[in-house]
């Protein structure tokens, strides 16, 4: 599964009432994987809703050694790849961290994304979190 940003948040927000189901959904995954774009994505996100910066730092640490989750360290090429994808979806309005998201997916055959964020749908992914 994919793991996106707003996927973490519920996960690292005891408060979010998709807390449980994403915890499930991550505990039973048998394939996890993100990018740095997420990670970076989590702490202004993080942020924003108010959440500790201690703990959400300390999650992002448990994030990068978990060696359970594959981490990408996105190249040029795929980030050129990842803009492309934009350039072609002009009536979309997905973000360069979702378009770096579907590329990887793609090139993973990764179906399902641990997320509330509808573009996983439009994309043509399967979304495991409901929008709030």
């Amino acid at each position: 599964m994919f793991l996106d940003t707003s996927g973490f948040l519920c996960c690292l927000d005891p408060r979010d009432v998709r807390h449980a189901e994403a915890v499930t959904h991550y505990n039973s995954a048998h394939v996890r994987m993100t990018h740095n774009y997420v990670m970076a994505e989590l702490v202004a996100l993080a942020e924003q809703r108010g959440l500790s910066r201690k703990a959400t730092l300390e999650f992002l640490v448990e994030l990068e050694t978990d060696k359970r989750i594959e981490k990408i360290w996105i190249d040029r090429q795929t980030h050129c790849k990842a803009r492309e994808l934009l350039e072609t979806q002009l009536d979309k309005k997905y973000s360069l961290c979702d378009a770096v998201s579907f590329v990887l997916m793609r090139d993973r055959n990764i179906s399902e994304a641990l997320t509330t964020d509808g573009h996983f749908d439009q994309a043509g992914f399967r979304r495991l979190l409901p929008r709030s």
